[in-house]
């Protein structure tokens, strides 16, 4: 991609750009900027007021400068006079250090540094409901198994295919559809690719489905747990090591056991040494422990992991190893920031492997059926509180992902916390009025 913002305006027939940053709690902020003054942006970035963001700022700082980074840039396929463009955060010429998007650069440039360069894909699974939020779009979709529904998919057609058509048109190399395990429910699949490009687009392609859902009449959800009784929304990461040209995958060992190597596993076990507190990040809301602690849904299976466990080809558990060279961490959900959900892999994967840690016993068996089986391996938190309290008192993870960071994120989701416990709820009503 070129670096000049304004030429590539004048080639594409842009008017405006949205200059976009995402905050700490995944808010997508942006500014829409004329395409006759994005030199200047491009030069010293669009001022934002960070307090009015989630972003552990006060009104009081300074403007936050939200700078262009052109390698992003991405026409919108349905409004083609629009670009939107992900931003990297700066105030006082410094970098914003708990913005999420630096956070990721910086972690990126730390497994650079090792001579690695990480490569991961992502499995972002929505919901098609009423644009009030209570149900699903499309009352026929009634199936106690509906996944991969050919009818119920062909009923939302017109969005799906859309969709794809944009991504197809982008080169992302999309490649697979499908009406996933709830009713309502769907997935699309794109390649992988570098970590950041990945965030970039698991970041454009929320915008994107949420934007031809509303042009169709209908509302895009990515949260964890929409409805009881239903699965919920995972977002499986898949993650590969390769050298530093990006051309030899170093998780790569067909000698070793499931074709992972020494360091594919040290990776694997920097992810399962640091589970509990990952999941303050891959798992962000209250809603969240929905999804992670279901009981069994209508179609038999939450397909979401409860203990800290991992396997070969088996869904059932928290990280599967499908081939040699990648490993999938089933663990994050809907709402996970893009840009943190790729910076905690990172980190605990980095940690890992300096530490050469060991991922533990491996288990085959059918965690849905008998993972009370299990003996020694951790359960996941209960709850965002007990998630906060894990990631809290990891030390390591917290300073890999850095202390400004690590303290502006369970500062504000703290507060998240404390506001969703102090709400009175008509559970307590129902529960409490003849105590």
């Amino acid at each position: 991609m070129g670096n000049d913002l304004a030429a590539f305006a004048k080639e594409n027939g842009v008017k405006y750009f949205m200059i976009s940053y995402t905050d700490l709690f995944g808010g997508q902020r942006a500014k829409l900027v004329p395409a006759q003054a994005i030199a200047d942006m491009q030069k010293d970035g669009a001022g934002f007021a960070g307090f009015a963001t989630w972003l552990d700022l006060t009104p009081a700082h300074p403007d936050m400068l939200a700078v262009p980074d052109p390698d992003s840039v991405i026409q919108l396929p349905w409004k083609p006079e629009v670009a939107w463009v992900a931003a990297n955060c700066i105030m006082d010429d410094k970098s914003v250090a708990q913005a999420p998007r630096n956070t990721l650069k910086r972690l990126i440039g730390e497994a650079a540094g090792d001579g690695m360069h990480i490569k991961t894909g992502v499995e972002a699974e929505f919901f098609l409901i009423s644009p009030d939020g209570k149900t699903i779009s499309d009352e026929y979709d009634t199936a106690s198994k509906p996944c991969y529904d050919q009818q119920a998919v062909m009923r939302r057609y017109d969005v799906i295919a859309e969709i794809c058509d944009h991504m197809l048109a982008l080169g992302w190399g999309a490649y697979q559809n499908d009406h996933e395990d709830a009713n309502g429910q769907f997935e699309m699949n794109w390649a992988f690719d570098d970590a950041l490009a990945t965030a970039d687009k698991h970041s454009f392609f929320k915008f994107m489905v949420r934007s031809v859902a509303e042009k169709h009449g209908l509302r895009a959800t990515f949260m964890p747990k929409p409805f009881p009784g239903l699965t919920g929304n995972g977002c499986h990461a898949h993650i590969s090591v390769w050298d530093k040209d990006g051309k030899t995958n170093v998780f790569a060992d067909n000698a070793m056991e499931l074709g992972l190597s020494e360091k594919g596993r040290n990776f694997l076990g920097g992810i399962m040494k640091h589970a509990s507190a990952l999941a303050a990040i891959t798992n962000p809301t209250v809603n969240s422990y929905k999804r992670i602690n279901a009981p069994r849904t209508i179609s038999g299976a939450t397909w979401a992991p409860n203990s800290v466990t991992w396997t070969g080809n088996n869904r059932t558990h928290m990280v599967r190893v499908p081939g040699p060279g990648r490993f999938e961490l089933r663990l994050p959900d809907g709402a996970a920031n893009p840009y943190l959900l790729q910076a905690v892999i990172i980190a605990a994967g980095l940690d890992g492997i300096r530490s050469k840690a060991d991922p533990g016993r491996r288990y085959d068996i059918d965690m849905y059926q008998h993972g009370h089986t299990v003996e020694g391996a951790p359960k996941l938190p209960l709850n965002l509180l007990d998630a906060l309290r894990e990631f809290d008192n990891d030390k390591s993870l917290k300073a890999a992902l850095g202390e400004e960071f690590s303290s502006a994120y369970l500062k504000l989701k703290h507060q998240e916390w404390n506001s969703y416990a102090s709400h009175f709820t008509q559970w307590e009503r129902d529960h409490t009025l003849d105590i």
